[in-house]
């Protein structure tokens, strides 16, 4: 098999894997063991290893010792230094995404919080992937005003690994108003008003993490 083909065979399976574990299919902590996943794919042992390594870099899986991989854990501590970390870029990020953001960029945020907050985001009782992916346009949206391609870059990464601990939090807080959260920041933001935009996103973020099991 050809590099190239074996690239995209391992595309293949980390797209099919990283939906999986999102979705919520490989319970948190659960092994997940090359040679039956290869099976599973129908790909060789490499192709699957590649992805799995690619996982563990979007911090979707983890790389246990002698023990292979797994999904991981809920209350490990990673997920608040993620916030914590998100927290200090994204806010950061946003301030400047105000300042530098044209009228054109203003139109887009006002687009993708329009999409958002009319796109459904529970389908039998489990967040749509359509919501979801809404989401992630109108966050990386607010920020793209910045101009930086490296804090964008940032911002992706930490959004994949991000996304998995949120859908742990989702269930716990039912009461929660997204709505008004994603209204609140569109507004701030599109005002100019980036000491309330930045003081917004840094509280969006840290109800998420608020949420997941293990947390104060």
């Amino acid at each position: 098999m050809s590099e190239t083909a074996k690239r995209m065979l391992s595309g293949r399976v980390y797209d099919e894997l990283r939906d999986a574990i999102l979705r919520g299919d490989f319970a948190p902590g659960e092994a997940l063991r090359p040679q039956e996943l290869a099976g599973t794919h129908g790909v060789s042992l490499a192709v699957v290893r590649e992805a799995l390594v690619r996982l563990v870099g979007d911090g979707l899986a983890d790389r246990l010792t002698n023990r292979g991989f797994a999904v991981p854990v809920q209350t490990d501590r990673r997920w608040q230094d993620l916030v914590e970390a998100r927290c200090v870029v994204e806010p950061a990020t946003l301030r400047l995404s105000i300042e530098r953001g044209d009228l054109d960029w203003e139109a887009r945020v006002r687009a993708a919080h329009h999409r958002l907050a009319r796109t459904p985001a529970v389908e039998r009782g489990a967040v749509t992937a359509e919501w979801s992916a809404a989401h992630h346009v109108f966050h990386r949206v607010l920020l793209e005003g910045c101009g930086n391609a490296v804090l964008l870059e940032a911002f992706d990464r930490m959004w994949l690994a991000g996304e998995l601990a949120r859908r742990w939090s989702a269930g716990r807080t039912p009461d929660r108003d997204y709505l008004g959260e994603h209204r609140a920041l569109e507004e701030a933001a599109l005002a100019r008003d980036a000491d309330r935009a930045a003081e917004l996103l840094t509280r969006h973020l840290t109800l998420t993490a608020a949420g997941l099991p293990g947390s104060a």
